[in-house]
């Protein structure tokens, strides 16, 4: 029986000929991922485990992504954790302020991954760097400090759905409103603990930026990853960022998949999911009269310079509506200095939004754009659950740059 891609890294680094859907292995690790939420909790379960030093200096990343710059005493107790940690243990990648950026843009943008790496990150999100072609999946802080100390992890070996992408996107769809229309497809748990794997003629029609939003949100679809084969589009974008090579998988031909999904991109309109999850999805034709307070463009999953540039194409020749806050947050400050060259940055500003400097801040009811009750944002985030960015009563919509930038203008959802 031959093995899907995920399959096959995982079967390389656990030095197995074959492995198969609910195995269980021990696998080698190439990079462990903490941030200023989660680090602090595994740090302190190597101290208790009476663990000293870790397995590779080289292979451990530290972002202060979530409350950085400090919003109050206890987040500067957090990133202090952990900086006293990457000094102690002379942590190579650690990125504070001044330095950092969201963690799932800034680690690909400093060709930390290659194509065939395994990654654990404590964050949900860590799938995004099935991008690369490599597997990646988020874990609990215990099993980041197992990681850090010994290298090495274990895993269930996932079975997979094949999602098949064929056709052109249209001028403003993206790949925000490719896995809104999967997730709404198959729903939140409609990929528990599988593998998403995307193949297909139309995968060349979506640039990496497209393909780092897709797998970001495989995590709401319940996916244990998501990931695309290295391809030519990969090549270029790791161009000038890493040495590494890596090793290109492809899933046999004879790979078993639990399920087929096809999704014809040239049929795909821009897309909205409504509160409270993400599989509650309407095209945004179909939205309704709903009035926001305020518009969110960035995070993890949208805040790279190809959704600034979208954002700001919407903002170039228009004004933030009267009463709407529009808030825009480049992913990592590589993307701020080149939207500020662009001159996105003084579109954003004349337009009468806000730029703030990298951070997860709002996105998990953070900081830098807290709801109050009964208001409502539409976000280019990959969340949007009770409470999820302020007031249980506040509502979260999650959509597009284009789609966001549109809103912000109309004040309500909607495009031009």
């Amino acid at each position: 029986m031959g093995m899907t891609l995920t399959q096959k890294i995982l079967s390389a680094k656990a030095g197995l000929a074959e492995v198969t859907a609910g195995q269980l292995i021990t696998a080698r690790l190439d990079l462990v991922l903490g941030n200023d939420i989660t680090s602090p909790v595994a740090i302190n379960e190597l101290k208790k485990a009476g663990k000293k030093g870790v397995f590779d200096k080289n292979k451990i990343a530290l972002v202060m992504d979530h409350f950085a710059p400090n919003k109050d005493i206890k987040s500067a107790t957090q990133c202090k954790c952990c900086r006293d940690f990457a000094n102690a243990e002379k942590i190579t990648h650690f990125y504070d302020v001044g330095e950092m950026g969201i963690e799932h843009a800034l680690l690909p943008e400093k060709g930390l991954i290659s194509p065939g790496d395994l990654i654990i990150g404590a964050d949900s999100h860590t799938c995004t760097y099935g991008a690369l072609g490599a597997f990646a999946t988020g874990v609990g802080s215990t099993d980041m400090a197992y990681g850090m100390s010994s290298g090495t992890a274990w895993f269930k070996v996932p079975s997979a759905i094949k999602v098949v992408l064929k056709g052109e996107k249209a001028k403003h769809i993206c790949g925000k409103d490719v896995i809104l229309h999967l997730i709404g497809k198959i729903g939140v748990c409609g990929a528990l603990y599988k593998s998403l794997e995307f193949t297909g003629n139309g995968c060349r029609n979506l640039d990496i930026d497209d393909r780092f939003t897709i797998c970001n949100m495989a995590i709401e679809a319940g996916a244990k990853n998501g990931i695309f084969e290295a391809d030519e589009i990969t090549a270029e974008y790791l161009k000038g960022r890493t040495t590494r090579a890596g090793t290109v998988y492809k899933a046999d031909p004879d790979a078993e998949y639990e399920q087929t999904v096809e999704i014809d991109l040239s049929e795909l309109k821009p897309t909205v999911a409504f509160p409270h999850l993400p599989e509650n999805t309407r095209t945004i034709d179909k939205a309704g009269n709903v009035k926001i307070d305020q518009a969110v463009i960035g995070s993890c999953t949208n805040g790279h310079i190809s959704d600034l540039r979208a954002a700001a194409e919407v903002f170039k020749n228009n004004k933030v509506h009267k009463g709407v806050r529009a808030i825009i947050i480049p992913a990592t400050n590589e993307i701020y200095l080149q939207a500020l060259h662009e001159g996105l940055i003084e579109t954003f500003i004349k337009a009468g939004a806000i730029v703030s400097t990298p951070t997860c801040g709002p996105c998990l009811g953070g900081y830098m754009g807290i709801l109050a009750e009964g208001e409502k944002c539409v976000a280019t985030t990959n969340r949007n659950f009770v409470g999820r960015m302020g007031h249980t009563s506040s509502e979260v919509y999650l959509a597009s740059p284009y789609v966001a930038a549109c809103s912000a203008v109309l004040g309500k959802l909607g495009v031009f």
